[in-house]
């Protein structure tokens, strides 16, 4: 099959969490989502903020923006494409070390503001 060291393995999957939530959720990918949902946020009586989301369209549109606003689906294509890349196009391992390292620091950065 393959040899997967565990550093790999760790690199993979800091690589597609990053990758997830550069795709979900950042501000910089907002254009590849607007043709297909909207997301507002509103305070709610708890004062916890809300992330509402409200799709576009119908059919092909509509399931789109239901896909690119679920974490846990759009994480199960970032896995697909990480590790695709890792296997069949080595020049792009400093790519994916770059997300780990992303998502890395998004994980120390939000255990640093939370606790």
């Amino acid at each position: 099959m393959f040899d997967l060291s565990w550093l790999d393995l760790v690199i993979l999957v800091l690589a597609s969490f990053r990758l997830t939530h550069l795709l979900v959720f950042d501000e910089i990918t907002t254009f590849l989502r607007d043709p297909f949902l909207s997301v507002t946020y509103e305070v709610d009586s708890a004062g916890q903020v809300v992330r509402n989301t409200h799709f576009k369209g119908s059919g092909l549109r509509q399931w789109i923006g239901k896909l690119l606003s679920c974490h846990w689906c759009v994480g199960i294509w970032c896995g697909v494409v990480i590790v695709g890349l890792f296997l069949y196009v080595p020049a792009a391992y400093p790519v994916l070390l770059i997300l780990a390292i992303a998502g890395a620091a998004a994980v120390i950065e939000t255990k640093m503001y939370s606790g």
